[in-house]
């Protein structure tokens, strides 16, 4: 009996030891390791010193709220959607590509978007596409847009700002107007299209581009009566040249 014991503990250290082997000399393998298929919910791109350069992720695990990446908070107002958010050297998040779509109670809502940000802020390229139908109407809009953000932006001042401005909407709208007006004079508020190329809900195909206050300045479209058009106007939104002149 004594043998038996000394036998069966000597068999269980040793296929122990030997899974233990295995197992860590599996995982240092070098080299690239092959998959037919591979099913998984989210996968982090890391560099060698654990910095996060891309997340691929599902809906349930898109980071937003509480989680924490390369020591940085994640938007925490963000949809979660499947797709991939990007990160630069610094582990800030720097652009992402979302998409979804789903079956409404009247129709159905898609929508698909890539951008690119400026260092410590918001997007400045992105492209996009919605495509929203309600009861017999359809709308579907695709475009790629170049933004002006803030110059003084960073993203951790961003979100505080928006979560103050987010508490002063709900009791006076006035007053949040008036604080976002001051931040905006800083230069920590104030996305800004600039130029737009492509497809608006009203089916117009063309280039629009806008001043520093996001008023269209300039547009050369095809409208959906397929009549070409190229369209000027002041800074207050008037048509000031147009051609082909209108025929009265």
């Amino acid at each position: 009996m004594k043998r038996e014991l000394v036998f069966l503990r000597a068999f269980a250290v040793a296929s122990v030891a030997g899974m233990i082997f295995i197992t860590s000399t599996a995982f240092k393998k070098q080299g690239n390791h092959r998959f037919s298929e591979i099913d998984v919910e989210r996968i982090n791109i890391v560099e060698n010193d654990g910095t996060v350069k891309m997340v691929i992720t599902n809906v349930e695990r898109f980071p937003s709220g509480n989680e924490i990446i390369n020591d940085r908070p994640t938007n925490e107002g963000r949809k979660k959607r499947s797709g991939m958010l990007f990160f630069n050297e610094e582990g800030m998040e720097c652009g992402g590509f979302i998409y979804d779509g789903r079956k409404t109670e009247n129709g159905h809502t898609a929508g698909l978007s890539l951008t690119y940000d400026q260092y410590d802020g918001d997007q400045v390229m992105q492209l996009i596409m919605n495509d929203d139908k309600v009861g017999d109407e359809r709308f579907v809009r695709s475009s790629i847009a170049f933004i002006d953000q803030p110059s003084n932006e960073t993203q951790a001042r961003r979100s505080e700002i928006n979560q103050e401005l987010a508490e002063l909407r709900k009791t006076d709208r006035n007053a949040m107007q008036e604080k976002y007006q001051e931040y905006k004079k800083q230069g920590l508020v104030g996305t800004v299209d600039r130029m737009v190329l492509g497809q608006t809900r009203s089916k117009s195909n063309g280039l629009f581009l806008f001043d520093d206050q996001g008023m269209p300045r300039a547009m050369f479209f095809i409208d959906n009566e397929n009549t070409a058009k190229l369209e000027f106007y002041d800074d207050k939104g008037n048509v000031i040249a147009s051609f082909p002149e209108t025929k009265e």
